[in-house]
């Protein structure tokens, strides 16, 4: 079973996404946050597995709640603003996803699988627009150099900030999908991130993106 806890500021949307959520047999809500500051209680107390995450609540918005709950539960941010702005924070912050509030019911319902199994949920339209607005304002590195990575897992480490999945990514290096998800794990160790959504930030500080592009 998968747990989840919903932090939204308006309580008919809670609500519905309680009812979506509960709707799945591998899905039960465990708690609801109307502000960033109960979402950080609510998921210390309850310890779920995803944390769907709105960004502006008041008392404390969504971006620095998932700072301060990054090591207990997998947060996936759902808003209704598509700034890049707010995208690159959320992942910034320790987000392993970024859905709009339009996105379709079972394609939320299959981002709270994907985040909950470990992987980041990125789709190419996400990083595109992250590229590019790293491209127009770059800021200092903030993350480990890339010194030990090797050049293919380079290759693969741009592969991922460039939205592919592991399938793509093996179908593009003509490699086995093992080989990929070998070189995934030998690049959270090396850069020390968490999940595939703090390689795509890795990517971006280190240059390698924009140098790329």
């Amino acid at each position: 079973m998968i747990r989840v806890v919903v932090a939204d500021d308006q309580a008919l949307l809670r609500g519905s996404f309680r009812v979506l959520v509960d709707s799945e047999p591998d899905l039960a809500v465990v708690g609801e946050a109307g502000t960033g500051v109960e979402a950080v209680s609510v998921t210390l107390e309850q310890r779920p597995d995803v944390v769907l995450m709105d960004v502006r609540m008041p008392e404390m918005d969504g971006i620095e709640a998932t700072r301060h709950i990054k090591e207990v539960a997998r947060v996936l941010v759902v808003t209704m603003f598509d700034l890049d702005a707010y995208v690159y924070d959320a992942l910034r912050a320790g987000a392993s996803g970024f859905l709009l509030k339009d996105t379709p019911p079972s394609d939320l319902l299959a981002a709270i699988r994907v985040v909950a199994s470990g992987e980041a949920l990125l789709a190419p339209a996400v990083t595109r627009r992250l590229i590019e607005e790293f491209t127009r304002t770059p800021v200092l590195p903030r993350v480990k150099g890339l010194d030990g990575v090797t050049e293919r897992e380079r290759e693969v480490l741009m592969l991922i900030a460039r939205g592919l999945s592991n399938g793509e990514i093996a179908g593009h290096l003509q490699v086995s999908l093992a080989t990929v998800k070998t070189h995934i794990t030998r690049l959270l160790a090396k850069l020390e991130a968490r999940d595939r959504a703090q390689l795509v930030i890795a990517a971006y500080e280190s240059g390698l993106v924009s140098a790329a592009r």
